[in-house]
C-alpha cells in the first residue's frame, strides 16, 4: 500500500491544531523528550509535526528533517525561505559513527563577470523602510540555489521513505491554505508594492483584487502545490533541468540577469567529512570549507577560552564579560574581509581554516584584540529557518535552510509558485571573490557536539545574528552547564547595528532582558530591540536535540520567541 503522509491521515484533529498554533507567537522556548524521536523548528511548529509523522511512518531523521524543512517553506510563502534558497546539512550516522556533511548552497551565475556592479544593497538609515533594498530590481541578484538538489540527494542516501512521501505534507498544505501569521503579515506590508510588479508574483502572492492578505487570512498556493508534485514525482532534474528550469533563466533574463539554463543543469551539491576540533571537554563537528561559519563558529568558542570568557560569570550577570562576549561574536567579520584587509589589522598571522581551529591562534588573536586590534569600531555609548531531527537509530540530522533575501526580495520574481531570492543584492564582494559559477561561501553555523567520542546535542542557527547566537548558546551548554532549554532561554546579545555613514556599532539586545547596570557596565553603546521587531534587529536563531549517550532520552528545544516548536515520542 503506498504511504500516505498527507495530513489527512494524521490523527484527528492534530492538523487543524498545528494550523492553530501558526497565530502564536512564544516568550519562551518549546520543549519535549522521549525516547524514540524528536524534531524541532525555529520557525513553523505545524512543521515540526510534519516531521515527527515521517519518524512514526519509519522514517529516518533525514525523512524527517526534509519534510519538515519543505513545509517550512510553505508555511511562510516563500517569503524568508524558499525552495530555490540553499541548506546546510550536517548528519550523523549512527551505525557507522560518521558525520556527513551536505552543501547544497548559492552557485553564482558563469555570466556574471562583473558582480561589483550588481544593484542592490540596503539603506539602514531609513529603518525598516531601507530593507525593500536600493536600486532598481536586477534579474543579475538571482544564483543559483541548491535546496532541491540538497532534498533529493540526502534522501537518496540517507532517506528510507518513498521521495514522494516527503512531500505530502507540502502539498497538502500549499493547495489547501496556511494561516498568515504575524509575520506573514509584516512580510506583505513591506513587500506589497514589488509583489505586484509581475504578474505571475501578483496571480500567485496577492488577492484577485491586487490587495494583499492580512492577518489572520488563509493563503492557498495551487502553482506550489501543483510544481512540488511535479518533483514529488520526476525529482529535482524537473527544477534544474526541465521546463521549471526554463521560465527560471526566461524570467531572470528579461530583469537584465545572466542566468542560463547551464548554470542550473552543471548544479551539484557537495559532499564531505565534517570539520572537526577539539572545544575544551567537547569536540564540534560542523560544515568545512567552502562553508564559512562552521570555522566562524569554532573559532568563536576557542576565543572565549583564550580570553577567559568561558570562566568568567555570565555575560547576563557582568558587563565585562558582555563586553568580551560581543566582541569575540563580532569576530566573524574576518571571513568579509579581503586578506590584504587582514594582514593590515594582523599583520604576519595566517588565517587559513587549518590554523582558525587551533587554541594557539585563538590565543594569539585574543592578545592582538586586546591590544586594540579589532575589525570594527563602536559608536560612542549612549543599537532564515532551521530543522534539527533524530530518530529511534540515533541517527541526527541537522540543517539550516534559507534564501538570503529580505522576504521574497525586491525582485519578488515567482516561478509556478516558487520564490526566486535576491541573494545577490547585498553579497557582490563575496561575488567577485570566487570564480564565475562556483560556489559562494555561506555564513550556516549547524553541527554536532560530541563528548567522549558520542554525539550529545545536534544543532542548527539562523538569523543575521547566527553567529552570536550560536557562540552564546554552545558556551551556555559547554562551558556554563545549563540545560538546553535554559541555554535557549537565557537572554542573548542580536547582532551588532552599523552605522551607514561611519561603520560604528552598537550593541542590540532584547528588550528588558537585561540589566541597566550590566548594560551600562560594558561601556558599550547598546538599544533595545522589542519581541515582535527582534526579526529585523539582527536577532539570531539556535534550536537543539539533545540526546543522553547513556539511556538514549531526548530533549529538544525550539527558539524562545515566534511560533518555533519542539516535538518528541
Amino acid at each position: 500500500m503506498k504511504l500516505n503522509m498527507d495530513p489527512t491521515a494524521w490523527p484527528a484533529g492534530e492538523y487543524e491544531m498545528g494550523l492553530a498554533e501558526q497565530m502564536v507567537m512564544r516568550s519562551e522556548a518549546g520543549y519535549a523528550e522521549g525516547a524514540t524521536g524528536a524534531v524541532t523548528v525555529a520557525y513553523g511548529s505545524l512543521a515540526a509535526r510534519a516531521g515527527i509523522q515521517a519518524l512514526k511512518s519509519g522514517g529516518t531523521a533525514i525523512d524527517a528533517a526534509l519534510t519538515t524543512a519543505m513545509m517550512q517553506i510553505v508555511l511562510t510563502a516563500g517569503a524568508p525561505i524558499s525552495f530555490f534558497g540553499i541548506q546546510s546539512l550536517v548528519y550523523y550516522e549512527a551505525k557507522t559513527g560518521k558525520v556527513h556533511c551536505m552543501n547544497a548552497e548559492w552557485n553564482t551565475v558563469r555570466g556574471e563577470d562583473d558582480p561589483m556592479t550588481i544593484p542592490g544593497g540596503f539603506d539602514l538609515a531609513t529603518g525598516m523602510s531601507g530593507l525593500k533594498g536600493k536600486g532598481p530590481a536586477s534579474g543579475r541578484t538571482a544564483l543559483v540555489g541548491g535546496f532541491l538538489k540538497g532534498v533529493e540527494s540526502a534522501h537518496r542516501r540517507f532517506g528510507k521513505l518513498p521521495f514522494h512521501a516527503l512531500f505530502d505534507p507540502s502539498i497538502h498544505a500549499a493547495a489547501t491554505g496556511v494561516p498568515v501569521n504575524r509575520d506573514l503579515a509584516l512580510a506583505y506590508s513591506l513587500r506589497a508594492e514589488d509583489l505586484g510588479r509581475l504578474p505571475e508574483t501578483a496571480s500567485t502572492l496577492k488577492k484577485p483584487d491586487g490587495s494583499v492578505y492580512e492577518l489572520g487570512e488563509s493563503l492557498k498556493q495551487p502553482a506550489l502545490a501543483r510544481t512540488l508534485r511535479a518533483v514529488a514525482t520526476l525529482g529535482a532534474d524537473y527544477i534544474y533541468r526541465g521546463p521549471w528550469a526554463e521560465k527560471l533563466v526566461a524570467a531572470v533574463r528579461a530583469d537584465g540577469g545572466h542566468m542560463t539554463l547551464e548554470d542550473l543543469a552543471q548544479y551539484e551539491v557537495i559532499w564531505s567529512d565534517a570539520l572537526e576540533a577539539k572545544v575544551g571537554e567537547y569536540e564540534v563537528r560542523t560544515s568545512p570549507p567552502p562553508n564559512a561559519g562552521g570555522v566562524a563558529l569554532v573559532e568563536a568558542q576557542l576565543l572565549a577560552r583564550a580570553s577567559g570568557l568561558a570562566s568568567e560569570a555570565h555575560w547576563t550577570e557582568s558587563g565585562s564579560s558582555l563586553r568580551k562576549a560581543v566582541q569575540i561574536a563580532q569576530m566573524y567579520i574576518l571571513d568579509y574581509l579581503p586578506e590584504a584587509a587582514r594582514q593590515a589589522i594582523y599583520p604576519g598571522m595566517e588565517f587559513s581554516p587549518a590554523t582558525r581551529l587551533t587554541p594557539e591562534h585563538a590565543q594569539d588573536l585574543w592578545k592582538r584584540m586586546e591590544a586594540g586590534a579589532v575589525p570594527f569600531q563602536f559608536a560612542n555609548p549612549r543599537h532564515s529557518d532551521d530543522v534539527v531531527a533524530i530518530d529511534s537509530e540515533g541517527n541526527i540530522a541537522a540543517i539550516t535552510h534559507t534564501s538570503n533575501t529580505v522576504l521574497w526580495g525586491k525582485t519578488a520574481i515567482n516561478i509556478d509558485g516558487i520564490s526566486i531570492p535576491d541573494s545577490a543584492s547585498f553579497q557582490q564582494s563575496l561575488i567577485a571573490r570566487v570564480t564565475p559559477g562556483s560556489r559562494l561561501p555561506a555564513p550556516t553555523e549547524t553541527g554536532i557536539v560530541f563528548k567522549g567520542g558520542k554525539p550529545i546535542l545536534g544543532f542548527a542557527s539562523m538569523g543575521s545574528g547566527l553567529h552570536h547566537r550560536t557562540m552564546q548558546a554552545l558556551l551556555n551548554v559547554t562551558a556554563h552547564k545549563m540545560s538546553l532549554r535554559e541555554a535557549v532561554n537565557t537572554p542573548d546579545f542580536f547582532g551588532c547595528k552599523m552605522d551607514p555613514a561611519t561603520g560604528a556599532l552598537t550593541m542590540q539586545v532584547p528588550k528588558g532582558k537585561f540589566s541597566t547596570r550590566v548594560l551600562e557596565e560594558s561601556g558599550l553603546p547598546f538599544v533595545e530591540i522589542e519581541s515582535a521587531e527582534a526579526r529585523f534587529g539582527s536577532e539570531g536563531i539556535w534550536i537543539g536535540i539533545q540526546r543522553d549517550p547513556e539511556t538514549g532520552w531526548l530533549q529538544a528545544v525550539s527558539h524562545n520567541r515566534n511560533n518555533s516548536g519542539a516535538f518528541a515520542y
